[in-house]
Parts: structure tokens; sequence; C-alpha cells
């Protein structure tokens, strides 16, 4: 027997038959929605009797109304965050800039669109360049730069950072292009880096891009592979002249103060001299000036007086050795140095007694305690002087 045929659920009934075997099938659905609609009807001031007559009441209506509107306006609200700022636009169409904080708008009319305005952004540029010189590159570029103004950044091109990384690779082409592979290799990064800020200000300005460069980095410049080694001691040697400058700079900053000083210290000294000089001068003039009155009343005396002074200052800046022989005036001025400096080769030696003696016996002295030497000439002069008085 089949399971959906009369008696098979094990009593001989129909399992669909839930009131005493009467055959119901499903429910309808006209009538789930029809008591559905009776129920809730009323709430609105609708028949609860199931009239088809009976509708929503003005009351219900207005109520559904106030309770949209607070959604739609509670939905506005939003936060523009500090360092953002909002475009917003009305029906697709610029209406106003939002500053940061809470902020509201009309959902479904007007959208807005953050923008951050402090935040650094960055392009680079890289690949092989031309230079004036016909000479091939490989340059490595980056822009550093921010959003100016949010309504330009979005609306004044399609793509603000496609524009400006376009303007960067044209900028920098132009500039490699009018410089030497030299300038860009070594020293003249920093110009390259300059005149690419300048040429990359000039080409987005008309464009109003909404963006300010910030900064430029020259980030790498090297030759091709195939002629690297050749530029690296080319390198080589211009940092070995440049060390060698240094160098030469330096030793000059050394030596130029110490020739000033010696400069000045000649000076001084040249002035210290004159003074001493004009002083000495002076003093001699004062001291024959004093003199003249003692002369002029002691001719003779005073006359013998300076030539035994005189003497004595000559004498007295000279090597020399006195014999004195007893008996006799006579008074010999042997110049032994030089003899002695001429026997010796140029070298000077001392006599000692034994050499004196010899001179006394060459002399005719006869006897060697009747002699006397006497180096010194103060005691010439003295003796003279007094057997001049």
């Amino acid at each position: 027997m089949a399971w959906n045929e009369p008696g098979n659920n094990g009593n001989g009934k129909d399992p669909w038959d839930n009131k005493g075997g009467r055959d119901q099938g499903p429910p309808d659905l006209d009538e789930v929605l029809k008591k559905y609609s009776d129920k809730f009807g009323g709430l609105f001031g609708g028949n609860k009797g199931g009239n088809k007559g009976g509708g929503v009441g003005g009351a219900g209506i207005f109520i559904v109304v106030i309770i949209a509107l607070i959604i739609w306006a509670l939905s506005g609200f939003y936060t523009v965050k500090e360092a953002e700022r909002g475009v917003v636009l009305q029906f697709g169409k610029f209406a106003r800039i939002a500053e940061p904080g809470l902020r509201w708008k009309a959902t479904f009319i007007e959208n807005v669109i953050p923008v951050d305005i402090e935040a650094v952004r960055s392009l680079s540029a890289s690949g092989f360049m031309l230079t004036e010189d016909e000479n091939v590159v490989s340059v490595e570029f980056e822009v550093q730069y921010r959003v100016l103004d949010p309504y330009l950044y979005k609306y004044s091109v399609t793509d603000a950072d496609h524009s400006l990384q376009q303007a960067l690779d044209s900028a920098l082409r132009y500039v490699v292009g009018h410089a030497k592979m030299d300038q860009v290799l070594t020293t003249g990064r920093e110009l390259v880096r300059q005149q690419t800020w300048e040429e990359l200000n000039g080409i987005i300005e008309p464009y109003k891009l909404g963006l300010v460069v910030t900064d430029v980095n020259f980030k790498d410049s090297r030759p091709p592979a195939e002629v690297k080694d050749a530029f690296d001691d080319a390198i080589a040697a211009q940092e070995d002249e440049e060390r060698f400058i240094r160098e030469a700079e330096a030793y000059a900053r050394e030596i130029e103060p110490r020739a000033r000083g010696q400069v000045t210290r000649m000076t001084q000294e040249a002035e210290a001299y004159r003074e001493r000089v004009t002083l000495e001068a002076q003093g001699e003039v004062a001291r024959f000036e004093k003199l003249l009155p003692e002369y002029a009343s002691a001719k003779q005396v005073t006359r013998q007086r300076l030539y035994l002074e005189t003497m004595e200052q000559v004498l007295g800046n000279s090597s020399k050795v006195l014999v004195d022989v007893e008996g006799g005036n006579n008074m010999m001025y042997l110049p032994l140095d030089k003899i002695m400096q001429q026997q010796s080769g140029q070298k000077v030696t001392v006599p000692n007694a034994n050499t004196i003696q010899d001179l006394r016996n060459k002399l005719g002295s006869s006897s060697s305690n009747n002699s006397q030497v006497n180096s010194g000439n103060d005691r010439f002069a003295k003796d003279r002087f007094n057997g001049g008085r």
C-alpha cells in the first residue's frame, strides 16, 4: 500500500486529516494576507471588520512621514577629520568645502568626498635619458607634494596625480637633455634638481591641479653598464682633484697667518730698532754736549781720555795677546788666534803655557818670570790712563 493512501499511518487514518479525518489542504495565501490586513488596518483608522472600503488614515500617514524625516535627518550627520577637507556635491554639482568637525548633509541630495590635504605624497620618475652631449644616462628622480585645493585636485583634471607624473617626466627629460653628462653625474646634480623643480612648476601651473610641490630629490644618476668602469675612474680623478684643492686651501690658510705674524714681528722689531738707535743717538749727542765744556777747559787730558776709552771699546771686542817685556816700553800685539787658525786649518785653539813660553824666548826675554801675559784690556787701559796723567 502506498504511503499517501488512506489508512497507511498505522492506525488507518490519513496523515493530512487533522480534524476527524476531514480532508484539509494548505492555507490560502489570499486569506492569510486579508487576515493580517484586517489586524493592522485598525491602527491607521481602517475597518476592523474587514470591509474593503477601509484605508489608511491621515494621522497614520503623518506619523510615518515624521519617522522617515527623523531617520533621514539623522543619516545626514558625518565627521571631517582634522587633516581632511570635504568636497560637497549637491546633485553632482560642487556646492562648498566642508571644514573639519561634525557636519551635516542632505542625504540623497548631497554627497561628500573627503580629501587629505596634509599628507605628503610622492611620485618618482626614472629611465634612460639623452644628454646634450649625446650620451645616455640612467636617472632616478622623486618629487614630494601635497594637496592645496581639494576641489581643483578632484575636478580640475581627470587624474591630478597622473598629470603630475607626466609633467615630472617631461620636465626631467627637458632638463637632462639640456645638460652635459658630467654635470648630471657629478658636479651639476644640484643645478639639475633646481632646474627640474622650476620646470615642473611651470608645467603644472596652467593646469591648476590644486597641488603644491614641496621638494624634489635627485636620487641617483649613473652611466650605462658598458661604460661604468671608465666613468668610475673619471669620478675618482675628479674627487682626487677636489681633495688636492682642499688640501692646498688648508695649507694656504695655515701659512698665511704665520706669514702675517712674521711680518708683524719684523715690523715691531724694526720699530724697536729705530727707537733704540734714535735714543742712542740722542744719548751720544747729550754726552758730547756735556763733554764739550770739559774739552774746552782741558783739551790734552780730554783728548787722551777719549783715545783710551775708544781703544778700550775696540780692543774689548777682539781677541788679543799682550806681551809686556820688563826693562823696556815695547809692547807687541800678536794675533795668535789668526795664526793658530791658519796653522790648524780654520780651527781656533787657545794657546797654552808652553806656547807662550816659546814666544817669550823668541822675543829675547832673559827670564820667564820677568814676563807677564795679560789677556784683559781693563788693566792695560787703566795703566795707560794713569801714566798719561
